[in-house]
């Protein structure tokens, strides 16, 4: 292509700072060794960019392109790619897969050693970025970056997937729907005529509603404060749902309740709440609930409670993108969504020109979106 091995200029979306948003033109550089330069074509707007933006996320370096949920076309690739090539269709991971650390290599855990969880992902793997705006280094966001009209990545962190997949859809499974779906089936394993709460009705909560249909459960109860959710995910399977702030008593005793004093066998988090991550644990059943941590907490928030909880056998676990080791899993699961395994319409509630990115950040904060996608 023209481009290969040319400094890009675009435009990006660059967060100066907390509530500093704003669309520059930018210079975007080759890709070096083991590196993928990406054409972004759709984004989505995902809680863990707005928690950026909002200060409440910890190690984070200024000035930086956002964006962790996004999907595009191969502009060129670095010496030593040999398992891509331009003009594939792609989708950055946000979690890579190295395929030769010790969490690659085992089987039940997908948190690769190059993930931020143990090294920062705000400049490429030799420290340096391939981003610069007004004369001034650009951090990177996770090593995807998706909110800049090309990005580039480090082969590890970055999935080829079907090419008759539209790039609208496909952009959820680098995110939203991938972490969410997967917490069900992968994390907690839902078993078939089970009863599930699921705490928060973003993009991820009903990505868990549709996990738990998939999986076969009897009862999936939708938690939110925000009812104008509720009909969406009565749709995508939800059998009820209950507003916190209609009763005057905490939510799991509301839970325990309506399961005759039991508790739910599974429940999901998918909010970022220390209090609601609590609230999930004590909604479960005595003995063999388990609950499942989603969504991501602020930097430095610390959680008080009773070991009785565990001490009596529920299990609490953590879920970190579904659980999926991605550069395997997401083009499988693109696959499945090309064979109507599971639907996601209606996961996308707003469509925006990537110039009105500030805009769709607006509906995400309002909750008036579920996912707002950004085109390119």
């Amino acid at each position: 292509m023209q481009t290969c091995a040319k400094v890009i200029k675009c435009r990006a979306a660059v967060a100066w700072g907390p509530h500093k948003l704003s669309i520059e033109d930018v210079e975007v550089a080759p890709p070096k060794a083991h590196e993928v330069r990406v054409k972004i074509l759709a984004a989505g707007i995902c809680r863990t960019d707005d928690q950026v933006l909002e200060g409440e996320m910890g190690g984070i370096s200024y000035p930086v392109i956002l964006g962790h949920e996004g999907a595009g076309v191969v502009e060129s690739v670095g010496e030593g790619v040999t398992n891509l090539k331009p003009g594939d269709k792609v989708i950055p991971l946000c979690i890579p897969q190295c395929g030769t650390c010790s969490s690659c290599l085992h089987p039940a855990t997908n948190c690769c050693f190059k993930t931020h969880l143990k090294e920062p992902q705000n400049l490429m793997p030799d420290k340096t970025s391939r981003f610069t705006c007004k004369g001034l280094q650009v951090h990177h966001f996770l090593w995807n970056s998706t909110f800049s009209e090309y990005t580039v990545v480090p082969e590890d962190a970055v999935a080829k997937i079907d090419a008759a997949m539209p790039l609208d859809k496909a952009c959820l499974f680098g995110c939203g729907f991938s972490t969410g779906y997967g917490a069900v089936v992968n994390t907690a394993k839902v078993q078939p005529d089970s009863t599930c709460a699921v705490f928060g009705l973003g993009g991820v909560g009903l990505s868990a509603v549709i996990g738990c249909k998939a999986a076969g459960a009897s009862r999936i109860i939708a938690v939110d404060i925000n009812q104008g959710k509720f009909e969406k995910a009565k749709q995508f399977g939800a059998t009820e749902c209950i507003n916190p702030r209609d009763y005057d008593k905490p939510i799991q005793e509301v839970l325990l309740e309506m399961t005759g004093g039991e508790g739910v066998a599974y429940s999901f988090e998918c909010i970022g709440n220390v209090d609601v991550m609590k609230a999930a644990l004590e909604a479960c059943h005595i003995g063999y609930g388990t609950s499942v941590i989603v969504g991501e907490a602020p930097a430095g928030a610390e959680i008080s409670f009773s070991p009785v909880l565990l001490f009596t056998g529920r299990t609490w676990k953590g879920s970190i993108f579904g659980g999926w080791k991605s550069k395997d899993c997401v083009p499988r699961l693109v696959s499945d969504y090309m064979a109507k395994k599971f639907n996601l319409d209606g996961l996308v509630t707003h469509t925006l020109p990537f110039d009105k990115i500030n805009e769709g950040f607006e509906l995400l904060q309002s909750g008036q979106s579920i996912r707002c996608v950004l085109l390119f």
